[in-house]
């Protein structure tokens, strides 16, 4: 201990003998020349974006820029700051969202060119002058394409798509924010649906984009999985925003949240050109709200039409067993007409023998007989009458049955068709409508923002123009400034003159020789 305070109070005591000691602003002056010495150039550099804040008054954007050890997400082995002026902010910012589809944001991983700068005051940073958005879109595909594969390491991508989804889902569990514009869009038109079905909707608020979309909608998803007796599916759906509030879905939580569930899970959360790694691991992905709103009224629909189908078969296997039936009831009447002659004819023939063979019994016998024949004759005719009779009115109710039953279908195939061609019509004359004004829309904004542009290019020249005049060596000449160089070299210091140097001093007309006869150094106490 006294060893180490004995050398550093002799260290002291040298620097004090050998050289003044320096006050703060004036060793950073000489670290800022330094590091401008030192590094000289610009430099493309690697980093991970943790902190952007652009400042409201000057335009100026600051960035906190870190750097990880290989593997891990927390330990940080550097950290600095970044700074983009204003006059290069807007035009960097614009093209890295327009190629990369995110704006500069914390999270990002990004290729930046960029050189040193030190200030006295506020210390180290780095001026960006350029981005590279391919590095960035590069890293995002890696992220994705690492969460895919361990998914399907875990046997997690497929697993939802066991789930059986039912022939009419009804019960849906939807998470989503309320205020969402998709799910005001999927609401309105499941409960507008041309077909009039009825659905059962229950509502799982969660934040679906942001920072905080992740555990927002895993917490929904939980709170859905205690209620999964009640639903038939799950529905995740989100409308609006930009690309970036797509990013969470790709996240690993979440999608293995998704593939876990004891449900059937069917996504609309806004992709138009790529699908999420959400979208790959749920049951049925559709690119919007409105989507997986028209794919379950299709799918009901689909149910009403094979169940119509089904009417059709009993239908048509009715009126030909009552065919059958018809064809059974004739073939009856003509073999019991044929017995009855049959049989009268035996009969008859009968009689005649007997009357042959018998003419010597009493005429009262005879007669006897005639009677009891006209009897029966007259019994089996009565009977046939009334089979006949049954046969016919059950053959009448069958033919009036089927065709009430044609006709309730006819009226209803055509109340059906005629709301269907008028929905097609509004349909057609409101997409008119509303391509229309979104060309209007889209025509007056390009006018406006190429003014715009034009107005913004013309004063960052100004500003460009005004800044390099202000830097202009006669013009700093014309204000009283001098250049004075020592052996050819810019005078900065005294450490670089000595008594017996050559000095020449350039004014704005002409330039001043001297010799060095004395030097001073500074004193701390003047």
């Amino acid at each position: 201990m006294g060893t180490y305070f004995q050398s550093y109070r002799e260290e002291i005591s040298f620097t004090v003998s050998t050289n003044r000691p320096l006050t703060l602003y004036e060793f950073n002056r000489r670290l800022r020349e330094e590091i401008e010495n030192a590094l000289p150039h610009r430099y493309w550099i690697i980093a991970e974006v943790s902190e952007a804040r652009v400042h409201h008054q000057s335009g100026h954007c600051y960035l906190t820029l870190t750097d990880k050890e290989p593997g891990s997400k927390s330990t940080l082995t550097a950290q600095a700051r970044g700074t983009i002026w204003k006059r290069q902010y807007q035009e960097i910012a614009s093209y890295f969202e327009a190629q990369t589809g995110h704006p500069l944001r914390a999270g990002l991983k990004i290729l930046f060119n960029a050189s040193p700068r030190f200030h006295e005051l506020y210390g180290f940073s780095l001026d960006i002058h350029d981005i590279d958005p391919t590095y960035t879109l590069g890293d995002l595909a890696r992220q994705r394409q690492e969460t895919i594969t361990r998914l399907q390491t875990e046997g997690l991508l497929d697993q939802n798509k066991k789930h059986t989804l039912p022939q009419v889902p009804q019960r849906l569990a939807i998470i989503s924010s309320p205020t969402a514009a998709g799910y005001q869009d999927f609401v309105s038109q499941l409960g507008n649906n041309p077909f009039g079905y009825a659905f059962q909707l229950t509502l799982f608020e969660a934040s679906v984009q942001g920072v905080e979309a992740v555990p927002s909608v895993k917490a929904a998803l939980s709170r859905v999985a205690l209620q999964r007796q009640a639903f038939d599916a799950v529905i995740i759906i989100r409308g609006g925003g930009s690309q970036t509030d797509l990013l969470c879905f790709d996240h690993y939580e979440l999608a293995a949240a998704v593939a876990q569930m004891p449900l059937p899970v069917l996504t609309g959360i806004g992709h138009e050109r790529d699908e999420s790694v959400t979208d790959l691991v749920a049951h049925t992905p559709l690119k919007t709200p409105t989507a997986v709103a028209a794919y379950l009224v299709d799918r009901v629909n689909e149910f009403e039409a094979s169940l119509e189908a089904l009417f059709l078969q009993i239908k048509d296997a009715a009126t030909a067993l009552a065919v059958a039936e018809e064809r059974k009831v004739a073939l009856l009447a003509a073999q019991v007409q044929q017995r009855t002659n049959n049989y009268l004819h035996r009969r008859q023939f009968q009689l005649e023998c007997q009357t042959r063979t018998l003419s010597d019994k009493p005429q009262k016998y005879l007669t006897s007989e005639q009677r009891h024949l006209m009897c029966e004759e007259i019994r089996l005719t009565h009977a046939v009458e009334q089979l006949l009779k049954q046969k016919e009115v059950k053959q009448q109710h069958y033919l009036l049955h089927l065709e009430t039953n044609s006709l309730k279908k006819l009226e209803t195939g055509q109340r059906k068709l005629t709301h269907v061609e008028h929905c097609l019509q509004l349909s057609a004359k409101q997409r008119l409508q509303n391509a229309q004004l979104h060309f209007q829309k889209n025509q007056q904004r390009l006018m406006y923002g190429a003014k715009d542009h034009l107005k913004i290019k013309d004063h960052q020249l100004q500003l460009l123009e005004m800044d390099v005049r202000s830097h202009d060596p006669e013009i700093m000449l014309m204000r009283g400034y001098t250049l004075t160089y020592v052996n050819g070299k810019l005078l900065k210091s005294l450490d670089q003159v000595a008594p017996g140097d050559v000095l020449q001093t350039k004014l704005l007309a002409g330039s001043v020789t001297s010799k060095v006869t004395k030097t001073k150094e500074p004193d701390l106490f003047d």
